[in-house]
């Protein structure tokens, strides 16, 4: 396995199983070096988001690596709005960030936002129809979600013209979203697991650093790799051209299933995910 190996989304088409995240990569040089980093290390599955605010800066990068675009996948997210009109003016202003005719991947990034509460159905499906006519118009590759339960999803499943292929969800041995992912398994969603590492908080559980050197692997390296055991399509985020280096270096070993299953046990160890019905924004 490699960082070009893919799973096969529901329509069809090929994913790198392993992402490089953006959130929280400063617009400007931090967001470019860091893709440009991850690029140089052999990444060639980008994901961010409008509401990153870096989308240019992570264009500017995948311009200038000369990679063919054919080469890569990448993604970002809808935020925010509530009608279609409105998706699909924010797919265009995406697009002209990124400085490219389509992407891979566009998710809905939040089931539930506060200013359409409490009618979150409505809205998504107004959204939904937006990104479908972005496939139709080959703006868009696949189609998605993001943080979304199955009681977001079970509305927008029955309506939808195009079956979401991805939910991406916050996804850790802290917590491991277990209903949500079996809903995934069963519906041939595939589950993207941002935050792989607990936004950092995995470095501080001591157990894994004894598991790590068992394997002459660092924590992060570890974790990544369980996540990959466990069929989730990890989206390790760096901004160290060093770390970013040895995050894609998890191909070379494997866990055993007695590690695997002590990795399972730590919930909670490291926070959770927050509910998207409660978020304040």
């Amino acid at each position: 396995m490699t960082l070009t190996d893919t799973y096969t989304l529901n329509n069809g088409i090929k994913i790198p199983k392993v992402g490089f995240g953006t959130w929280q990569s400063a617009s400007g040089e931090e967001a470019y070096n860091a893709v440009k980093a991850a690029l140089e290390a052999g990444y060639r599955h980008i994901d961010t988001a409008a509401v990153y605010k870096n989308e240019e800066s992570v264009g500017q990068a995948i311009a200038d690596s000369g990679i063919p675009r054919e080469e890569l996948f990448v993604t970002t997210k809808l935020w925010g709005v509530g009608t279609t009109e409105d998706a699909a003016k924010a797919l265009d202003e995406s697009l002209k960030k990124l400085g490219l005719d389509y992407v891979d991947l566009y998710l809905i990034h939040w089931p539930n936002p506060k200013a359409f509460r409490p009618d979150f159905e409505t809205r998504n499906l107004a959204v939904w129809k937006a990104m479908e006519a972005g496939v139709k118009a080959g703006k868009i590759r696949a189609i998605g979600v993001s943080n979304f339960y199955p009681r977001h999803l079970k509305p927008l499943l029955k309506f939808a013209e195009i079956k979401p292929a991805v939910n991406q969800i916050m996804v850790n041995p802290s917590d491991q979203q277990e209903e949500i992912v079996s809903f995934n398994v069963d519906n041939n969603i595939l589950t993207e697991a941002y935050s792989p590492l607990g936004t950092g908080k995995i470095f501080e559980v001591p157990e894994l650093a004894d598991l790590a050197s068992k394997y002459n692997k660092s924590i992060a390296q570890v974790v990544l790799r369980w996540s990959l055991h466990k069929g989730y399509l990890p989206l390790p985020k760096s901004v160290t051209p060093a770390r970013i280096k040895e995050n894609a270096e998890i191909f070379d070993f494997d866990l055993s299933i007695e590690d695997i299953a002590f990795i399972d046990s730590l919930h909670g160890k490291a926070g959770l995910a927050k509910n998207p019905d409660e978020v304040d924004f």
